[in-house]
């Protein structure tokens, strides 16, 4: 089955319309972090996720870690999806899943060690998908995504067979190691944003030739 592609630190409305005419299933729009690159103002996130025709997903990437600052962050924007990309530090998903129904959750595990599977396991139970990254969030200054780093993906395999939700696999895919990134995890979908990207922009060139590599 063809992989679904969520094209991530979308920062406009011409990114949104050029993501999705090469075929992009999603769209990740990137709200306050404490890193890494794509970070747009909630208005613009707001004003792209309302612009973006069904079927397409819009992922609101949220930093924030409780379930009422989560919740005040997407009825600002109004995204179809929550990517959350730190783990909850109090509370829980069913605060969330209550205020915000018919609002997917997607939970980001940051990939570090085998430690990483059981808690790919834990979330699962309360989430539409599991989206498996390489950042940091130990770090003085989280790293929360965007890294651009390859992480290993025996580990992510070994989740991806662990758990009954679907699985994205994001960190360091390009348009060199995707074929083999796919016969290893065999995810659900992808999620890119550096390796289609010239000068932070995104690149026609550059989608056309990962979208070719996933054929």
């Amino acid at each position: 089955m063809k992989p679904r592609v969520k094209i991530c630190c979308i920062s406009s409305l011409a990114e949104a319309k050029l993501a999705i005419q090469v075929g992009a299933a999603a769209l990740g729009l990137v709200g306050n972090m404490p890193s890494g690159p794509g970070i747009i103002h909630d208005e613009l996130i707001a004003l792209i996720a309302k612009a973006v025709p069904p079927p397409i997903s819009t992922f609101l990437l949220t930093s924030e870690t409780r379930p009422e600052a989560i919740i005040a962050h997407h009825q600002r924007v109004h995204t179809t999806t929550v990517q959350i990309v730190d783990a909850l530090s109090e509370g829980s998903y069913h605060q969330i899943r209550e205020a915000l129904p018919g609002v997917k959750l997607v939970q980001v595990i940051h990939v570090l060690d085998e430690k990483t599977v059981e808690e790919a396991i834990q979330a699962a139970e309360f989430v539409d998908a599991i989206l498996l990254d390489s950042g940091n969030p130990n770090l003085q200054i989280k790293e929360l995504g965007g890294t651009g780093r390859v992480h290993n993906w025996a580990i992510s395999r070994k989740i991806r067979e662990s758990i009954r939700v679907p699985l994205f696999l994001a960190g360091g895919l390009n348009v060199h190691n995707v074929r083999e990134a796919l016969e290893t995890v065999e995810p659900f979908g992808l999620d890119l944003c550096s390796s289609v990207r010239t000068n932070g922009q995104l690149d026609p060139e550059k989608l056309e030739a990962f979208f070719a590599a996933i054929d």
